[in-house]
């Protein structure tokens, strides 16, 4: 389960609950709906700024959100690098040397569009489906990684580049 911050909310007169940090949020309905993400430090209780980042593999960039945490942050600040592209399964992974991993949601639990940092391996990760570890169509990574963000619109227009040897990760202008 996803560390609790000490944001809380209550609605029309209900109980206030916890919400995970790096929780999204959907309020209203229809053309009124909206979506928060719940963005406090656990650690330090400062608001932390929401960043986005490009991929590019084999000519094709997609956009990714990072959570605000200090792992992602770190990550960011590090950018932009170019490294030698891997895959596992229908996971694709790069370097990205000299990053702190603070752990704050390490899981084996990811889904198709999540982009994760395995510390141990200084290795950022961008699931597309399924990895050898995998029982049904969810990716299961080899092992716990901390997921930093969700890349935006469709992760499957990444398979075109699986053939391809380097994986570009900007900040995103």
């Amino acid at each position: 389960m996803a560390a609790r911050s000490d944001v809380q909310g209550g609605f029309r007169g209900e109980r206030s609950v916890d919400f995970a940090f790096g929780e999204r949020l959907q309020f209203g309905s229809g053309a009124s709906r909206e979506t928060v993400v719940v963005s406090r430090d656990i650690s330090g209780g400062r608001a932390l700024e929401v960043r986005r980042i490009t991929i590019t593999i084999g000519g094709i960039t997609v956009e990714a959100e990072l959570k605000p945490t200090r792992t992602a942050a770190g990550i960011y600040e590090a950018l932009p690098v170019e490294a030698a592209l891997n895959q596992w399964g229908e996971e694709l992974y790069c370097k990205i040397p000299g990053v702190k991993d603070h752990r704050e949601t390490a899981t084996t639990s990811v889904k198709v569009g999540d982009v994760a940092f395995w510390g141990l391996g200084e290795m950022l990760a961008v699931f597309l489906g399924p990895t050898p570890m995998s029982i049904g169509e969810d990716p299961v990574p080899a092992d716990r990684v901390n997921v930093v963000g969700r890349l935006l619109g469709d992760p499957g227009v990444l398979r075109q580049a699986t053939s391809a040897t380097t994986m570009k990760v900007e900040r995103k202008a």
